[in-house]
């Protein structure tokens, strides 16, 4: 499908004037130029939409105030120029505060700045179109359909609850063991909320040392502590509008979890180092693989804090207990890797999803995914059969590699391969893991035309 002309409507009762503003902008073969001697004639176009409106200020029918009013309120996508006689610093003000994207003086030497005025318009248009199509995309990949994929009765649920927390702005509290795609069902959750075009921040409270977790979360102002050498906002303020994912909620210290009650009853922070606070909204979504309320018993957890953050509960359940929904995404992640990886699909055999129904599954589905990505590197014929299927690791699979008789290279290829399918592409962790560098597994990829 070919790509939409650049449409620009120039608007200049001064034919002369008008004719050297269409020369100068037909210069450039992808714009589609459009001309006219009155507001009148350019507003009863405005239905072929135009990107761009180079409008006279003065003109015999209408004031370019006037004009510019009308053409915002038709479509405010239109981004208008006003050229004038007139350098008057009190209407330009007034005119960029009524839309306007710019003001030029008329002059026999316009044509760099207008030329690049327009320039910066299609690029700005461009952006947008691209923001678009990107939200689209991260919508479409976050639809309940790809992160619940299975029909089994507790996959259903799940689709129906997180179907329920799309229509309010209500705390949610996803449990389940490790691995059961807690993020993902948050992000389902964002992405198909009215909070979609604000920002998703996850946070993985487990993974931030006691002392730094305050500052992660409610930002710091400069000099708060050592090592503070500017402001920070924090996580709360960066989702603001938007959602925040607090993930392992459980394994926060106590001693900061007043703070955090005080921050998401008053919806407002106060950055470490300063005693303003700064108003936020975000949404609270919460992920544990802990019983928070035992952990209340226990006294490792605020029974305030819990009460406010409970919400709707969503609990995945754990893979082994969604039967053939096993098998359903095992051949989506052989798809879904065969896909990233340019290589040719495989099936799955009546063999191997006996395999996997077996299996009790104790990563859940991110060891299911792992366990088929390396099924597929293993895999050089058409059909996975049980032996590519390999449990527990890399002990058996590395026996598997070493069974086939390869070259040294091929070998060092296969092993990296399997590591990247074991460790989530995770490339600077392998390289850690092989004590190899990073660069060296981009090399030996691009020899074996393979991309992580």
């Amino acid at each position: 499908m070919a790509e939409k002309a650049f449409k620009i409507f120039v608007v200049e009762d001064d034919e002369w004037y008008r004719r050297l503003l269409v020369h100068n902008l037909s210069l450039n073969p992808d714009y589609e130029i459009h001309a006219f001697g009155t507001g009148k004639e350019c507003l009863s176009k405005l239905s072929e939409q135009p990107d761009v409106v180079t409008l006279d200020y003065r003109l015999p029918d209408m004031k370019g105030l006037e004009v510019l009013k009308q053409i915002k309120e038709v479509n405010d996508d239109i981004q208008v120029i006003l050229i004038s006689e007139q350098d008057d610093i009190a209407t330009v003000v007034e005119l960029l505060k009524e839309g306007a994207y710019d003001y030029i003086v008329k002059s026999r030497d316009i044509k760099e700045r207008l030329l690049n005025t327009i320039t910066n318009i299609r690029n700005r248009n461009n952006l947008k179109k691209e923001i678009v199509s990107l939200r689209k995309e991260v919508k479409q990949k976050y639809s309940y359909q790809n992160t619940i994929i299975g029909n089994s009765p507790a996959a259903q649920h799940i689709f129906e609850l997180i179907d329920k927390a799309t229509r309010t702005n209500i705390t949610v509290t996803v449990t389940g063991e490790t691995g059961t795609g807690k993020e993902l069902v948050a992000k389902a959750i964002h992405y198909n909320s009215n909070r979609s075009k604000k920002p998703f921040v996850a946070v993985n409270v487990a993974a931030i040392p006691k002392d730094l977790i305050e500052s992660e979360l409610f930002g710091h102002e400069k000099g708060a502590f050592t090592g503070a050498n500017f402001r920070r906002i924090g996580k709360f303020e960066e989702a603001n509008g938007g959602t925040l994912f607090l993930d392992e909620m459980a394994e926060m210290d106590i001693s900061l979890q007043a703070k955090l009650l005080r921050a998401l009853q008053e919806k407002e922070v106060i950055r470490v180092g300063s005693n303003a606070p700064v108003k936020t909204d975000c949404r609270i979504i919460i992920a544990t693989n802990k019983n928070l309320l035992e952990e209340v018993k226990n006294g490792n957890f605020r029974q305030d804090l819990y009460y406010r953050l409970y919400g709707l509960p969503i609990e995945l359940p754990p893979l082994r207990a969604r039967g053939n929904d096993v098998v359903i995404l095992a051949k989506h992640f052989i798809q879904q890797f065969c896909s990233e990886n340019q290589m040719e699909v495989r099936s799955l055999s009546s063999e191997a999803s006996a395999k996997l129904l077996s299996y009790a599954f104790p990563g859940n589905i991110r060891e299911l995914k792992s366990i088929m990505e390396l099924a597929v590197t293993l895999c050089d014929q058409a059909e996975i059969t049980a032996d590519h299927i390999v449990f527990g690791g890399g002990h058996d699979a590395m026996a598997d590699i070493t069974a086939q008789e390869m070259t040294l290279r091929e070998y060092d290829i296969k092993i990296v391969k399997t590591f990247l399918a074991k460790y989530d592409n995770n490339t600077k962790l392998v390289a850690d893991k092989l004590d190899i560098g990073v660069a060296t597994i981009y090399r030996m990829l691009k020899e074996d035309k393979v991309t992580p």
